[in-house]
């Protein structure tokens, strides 16, 4: 819990307690008994006297841990002790950006006068398969959105931008992710080479109308994608026929 408790002093906002909330808890205490509590309950389906025994000595010898359960140049992962509004104690698992990172962009490219959109069939490990998604990626640590975005169309697509329109934020998981991450909207001179090292295996260039009934059908699916084409629309970038 060290690194964990040094993580609280330097980033007190990710650690902040609001009335009515889920606890974050302080006291070596209760953080114990929480973290005895899921242990029994994640070992106590066993059948038998012996094997409850044997669950609650192995949740006082060998509780779940809690803390930092890793931490990389993209995300942290933390298993925060906790105590529910209905009084429960128990664990809550979170991912968080880098501390000293920007936030992440969803870039919605869009090519020629008519703002036509590039799509990327992006394969995804979490997934294990491929989507049809705008460009994205996380953020550099101290970088603006623009930069962000530029370096990742000139990433993934080959691509620079004439003209970007910021189109609002989003939290894409407020259940389990804290990240925080930015939409835009950018005309792009054009699409070059791609990034096959990210496994992007092609890319699209389809009328605006087309993308939007590519969301409908349920030929794209990803969320960040859904939420740029929705954002564009909302903030007036074509107008009915589909046209910028």
């Amino acid at each position: 819990m060290n690194r964990y408790e040094a993580l609280r002093r330097s980033e007190p906002e990710w650690f902040r307690n609001d009335p009515g909330g889920i606890e974050i808890l302080r006291d070596p205490a209760l953080v114990r008994r929480a973290r005895r509590e899921v242990t029994e309950a994640q070992r106590g389906a066993s059948e038998g006297w012996i094997a409850a025994l044997w669950a609650r000595l192995r949740a006082r010898v060998r509780p779940v841990p809690a803390g930092v359960v890793s931490a990389t140049r993209y995300v942290w992962y933390l298993r925060d002790p906790v105590r529910f509004p209905d009084g429960r104690l128990g664990l809550y698992d979170r991912l968080l950006p880098p501390p000293d990172s920007s936030p992440g962009v969803v870039v919605l490219p869009l090519l020629g006068p008519q703002g036509k959109v590039v799509l990327i069939e992006h394969y995804r490990h979490a997934t294990r398969s491929r989507h049809w998604e705008v460009v994205r990626g996380f953020g550099d640590p101290g970088a603006t959105g623009e930069e962000n975005v530029a370096r990742e169309l000139r990433e993934e697509i080959g691509a620079t931008p004439t003209r970007v329109t910021a189109l609002g934020t989003v939290h894409p998981d407020t259940g389990l992710l804290a990240q925080r991450v930015e939409l835009y909207a950018a005309f792009v001179d054009g699409v070059g080479e791609l990034e096959t090292g990210e496994a992007i295996g092609r890319a699209v260039v389809v009328p605006v109308r087309e993308a939007e009934a590519m969301v409908a059908d349920g030929a794209i699916t990803d969320g960040f994608t859904i939420a740029a084409l929705y954002r564009a629309r909302l903030a007036g970038l074509w107008g009915p026929d589909g046209h910028v």
